[in-house]
């Protein structure tokens, strides 16, 4: 085991298990962040084990979950959005630690990789991964319903 898969089960076991508990207990407004924040651990997770296991092929794994797993979390905030008016998730630290634990896992990955495709390829995960967790947070915390009222 080296440090790369290390710290893929650390963030797997801490993160990734504690929104699980999160999706599976509690009020509609901590399981709807608890979604939001399992994808946004876990494809860092996988950019880990990308990298420890010295498998390029698991970025797209990575890529996958960073397109979809914001999307999955905005078809929520639709479909939710009446339950979800009254008492809206707010997770800024949550969601902010997420982002930046994205930013530090590309880019430490992306240090290890060295220039060339597979770099680019990071850097698009990793926006997508950022960008996406952010926009999907701000959805959720009813930062999206003007546009459905007017």
């Amino acid at each position: 085991m080296n440090g790369w898969i290390l710290a893929a089960l650390v963030v797997l076991a801490a993160g990734v298990g504690a929104t699980v508990w999160g999706v599976a207990t509690g009020p509609l407004r901590r399981r709807a962040a608890a979604q939001n924040l399992s994808t946004a651990l876990a494809c860092p997770a996988v950019l880990l084990l990308a990298q420890g296991y010295a498998r390029p092929a698991y970025v797209d794994l990575a890529l996958v979950l960073a397109v979809l797993g914001p999307v999955g979390t905005l078809v929520f905030a639709r479909l939710l959005a009446d339950e979800l008016a009254d008492d809206p998730p707010q997770a800024p630290g949550p969601t902010l630690t997420a982002a930046a634990l994205g930013a530090v896992v590309v880019l430490a990955v992306g240090a290890a990789t060295g220039p060339g495709r597979a770099l680019v390829k990071l850097l698009v995960v990793g926006a997508l991964l950022v960008g996406g967790n952010l926009v999907a947070s701000r959805a959720l915390a009813g930062g999206m319903q003007e546009g459905r009222r007017g």
